[in-house]
């Protein structure tokens, strides 16, 4: 029979031996485990960032911007918004003096922005022309509303233009055409209002049409449809380079009577009043009210014609 000390050697032996095989794998401590790398993880986390970086880069410049052109949107405290921008020239002019289709008007401006017009308005509902078009009916326009852009051809590359047209294109209240032998790259107009610019990628494009387009407080018939189907788009009444003529309207419309139908207009807090129309009453301090102060510019002459003082 085995002794107690023999037992307990074989003992100590059985202990060592499965200790040596633990050591050599026989159980694995979670410790000793290679560590694995998430990287599906920081795959999707790595998009992520890209995408917010994206949407960040998109939209916040646009946010901004709507921000930047909030000081241009015009309120019944802020009337006439475009005093703000460098550049503006202003004038006061008689507002519902009609020519006809074979009239002309010897405008003081080139582009012009007010005065006698013809009866029938270029169809301002965010036309884009593609050939110039008749002053007299592109005047009437600016009388409900509208601003026009107009460009020098030879001043504006193909890029340019396809700027200004994303700012007209199916937005009411707006037209473009193209105006040969103007003197800068861009002159925007509203009734009673002109910009001339350099480039087509002005700031000054954006902050006009906030505020002016459809400004009930700086033209005269507000309310008027800009809507013209009959003016033709696609071949409208042509542009005349000529000088007007010694039988054409003078600015001041002698000779013509201001056209009825259009004298119930008014902006909001002008009952029965248009602004422009001697005799007419209106708001005090709306642009263009008859016996106001008129900014005095300096005049481009219509095509064809001397440059005078206002």
């Amino acid at each position: 029979m085995p002794s107690t000390s023999a037992k307990s050697a074989k003992a100590v032996r059985a202990a060592g031996k499965s200790s040596s095989s633990r050591k050599k794998g026989g159980g694995k401590s979670p410790l000793n485990k290679k560590r694995q790398i998430p990287w599906l993880a920081i795959g999707a986390a790595a998009v992520i960032i890209a995408l917010v970086g994206v949407l960040a880069y998109s939209l916040v410049p646009k946010y901004r911007d709507k921000a930047d052109l909030e000081k241009y949107t015009p309120t019944a405290e802020r009337k006439d918004p475009s005093d703000q921008i460098p550049g503006v020239a202003k004038h006061e002019y008689p507002a519902g003096l009609h020519v006809s289709e074979a009239q002309r008007v010897a405008y003081d401006q080139s582009p012009p922005f007010g005065g006698p017009h013809d009866q029938a308005w270029a169809n301002c509902t965010g036309v884009v022309y593609s050939k110039p078009i008749r002053l007299e009916n592109a005047v009437h326009s600016l009388e409900h509303g509208a601003v026009w852009i107009t460009y020098n051809p030879d001043k504006v590359d193909p890029a340019g233009i396809d700027s200004l047209k994303k700012k007209v294109e199916g937005k009411q209240q707006t037209l473009m055409s193209p105006y040969p032998g103007l003197a800068s790259a861009v002159s925007l107009q509203s009734w009673g209002h002109r910009l001339n610019l350099d480039s087509a990628d002005d700031k000054r494009v954006n902050q006009f049409l906030t505020a002016l387009r459809a400004n009930p407080y700086a033209y005269p018939e507000v309310g008027a449809s800009c809507s013209n189907p009959s003016f033709d788009a696609n071949d409208p009444l042509p542009f005349d380079p000529t000088p007007p003529g010694p039988n054409a309207v003078p600015m001041d419309g002698k000779g013509l009577e201001p056209d009825q139908t259009e004298l119930g207009g008014g902006a909001p807090g002008m009952p029965g009043g248009i602004p422009g129309i001697p005799g007419v009453p209106s708001l005090p301090g709306v642009p263009g009210a008859p016996g106001l102060p008129g900014a005095q510019i300096p005049t481009q002459p219509a095509p064809g014609q001397p440059a005078t003082g206002q």
